[in-house]
């Protein structure tokens, strides 16, 4: 498994914190105090670069008087976080003049918080490239006034565009599922809005041409080939819509998406879906009242994709009666609160694995007014999540090639995220 970093530290020899940045909410704010506790006072730091404390491993190697230090939860490849280390390193000399120490840290904290927004995205690497980075963040670094080594001169763009030496892209696939439910768990209604996103930063004129598995595509494919294509699952794309890059003429014969990019970070394409989704989570409900003064309220929440996947940011709104007074909780994960001011008990989980399930249960205590005639009506729960590599309409790209008369090599890498859009269960 590459890098999956969840925060990366910069410490000074005292173990103060230069820079810090978080990636991921599995692990705490205060993971630093333990590499300060257990490692750094403990005088440990030349035995082995590799240290696990409690649930989480610590990969740390210091440069010049500056520890930098990777921390993970998960089983991470030490060689690829090293290497990353070493990488991005090289990238921060690039922009501080050789230089990279305490003080040219404490010179650079704008740059550096930007580099490292650009070099790791959820936590996995990204391209480290010096002159691929310099074309679009071309702020200077502050050169130390104790570094000996002269500036590097910034890359010019038009040199990359002539030799065509490099290239880079990524490649983002959004989307927002709406879902209505019955309390029993039947689906009332349910479609998916997508958007595929591109950060493109290749130079000359290429070509590309981007590969989905919707059908529409893989049978026109497969007539030109005059033999079957091999996809695996398949999805049908309603509503799509296009960026003025594509070649329109080309996709109505061939049913490919062929463009030349812009540079820089556009929207390619929009759909929508509404047969085969994929639902990421379902929702079971049972509200029972109790008279004119108390409620019941059971929810459970099962995750549905798969194991090595899960959801961030896992947020469920039960409503509940204005006259609510009071209320106690019992969930089996994360923490719930009334909040008054929307009427609704709020439930949230930060980590949702997948293939799991989590219960909430509570009591709901209600004031009995006499001028309260009308029985409550209902609202439904809203739910709010968002699963990274994963599509709820099962879109995938197959490929996306490039034609550049230099033939440079490229880099490349897609990331799948689903969110909620108007995801609500009645209950």
């Amino acid at each position: 498994m590459p890098v999956a970093a969840s925060a990366v530290y910069f410490l000074n020899l005292r173990g103060d914190v230069l820079i810090n940045r978080l990636y991921r909410d599995d692990v705490g704010g205060n993971m630093v105090d333990a590499f300060r506790t257990h490692i750094m006072q403990t005088k440990e730091l030349g035995t082995c670069p590799v240290r696990q404390i409690g649930g989480c491993s610590f990969f740390y190697m210091r440069i010049s008087n500056v520890y930098i230090v990777i921390v993970v939860s998960t089983n991470a490849n030490v060689a690829c976080a090293f290497k990353f280390v070493v990488e991005a390193v090289a990238l921060f000399k690039s922009y501080f003049g050789g230089a990279f120490d305490e003080d040219a840290i404490r010179n650079n904290f704008v740059l550096i918080y930007e580099l490292l927004d650009e070099i790791m995205d959820f936590g996995y690497p990204q391209n480290l490239s010096p002159e691929i980075l310099k074309l679009y963040i071309t702020q200077e670094g502050v050169r130390s006034p104790f570094s000996s080594k002269p500036t590097d001169k910034p890359v010019p763009n038009a040199t990359l565009q002539v030799t065509g030496a490099v290239g880079w892209r990524r490649e983002d696939i959004v989307e927002s599922v709406n879902l209505l439910m019955s309390s029993k768990g039947s689906v009332l209604r349910c479609d998916v809005t997508g958007k595929i996103l591109m950060k493109c930063f290749l130079s000359g004129m290429p070509d590309l041409k981007l590969g989905l598995n919707d059908k529409i595509g893989l049978e026109k494919e497969s007539q030109l080939k005059s033999r079957p294509t091999k996809s695996g699952k398949t999805i049908e794309l309603d509503d799509v819509t296009f960026h003025q890059c594509v070649n329109l003429t080309r996709f109505n014969s061939e049913k490919t998406v062929s463009f030349v990019p812009p540079d820089g970070e556009f929207e390619l394409m929009k759909y929508r879906i509404t047969e085969g989704v994929n639902l990421p989570f379902k929702v079971l409900p049972t509200i029972k009242e109790l008279g004119r003064t108390r409620m019941e309220v059971n929810v459970k929440v099962k995750s549905t994709f798969i194991e090595k996947l899960f959801a961030l940011g896992v947020v469920v709104k039960i409503p509940v009666p204005k006259q609510t007074a009071k209320t106690s909780f019992t969930v089996t994960s994360g923490r719930a609160k009334y909040n008054a001011s929307i009427d609704s008990l709020v439930w949230k989980i930060r980590k949702f694995p997948g293939q799991t399930e989590a219960t909430l249960s509570a009591e709901v205590e209600l004031i009995s007014t006499m001028t309260e005639k009308k029985s409550w009506t209902r609202p439904p729960i809203q739910m709010e999540f968002q699963v990274p590599m994963f599509t709820a309409s099962g879109l995938r790209v197959r490929f996306l090639k490039v034609w550049e008369k230099s033939g440079y090599n490229t880099v490349e890498w897609v990331r799948y995220i689903t969110k909620a859009g108007s995801y609500e269960i009645r209950c």
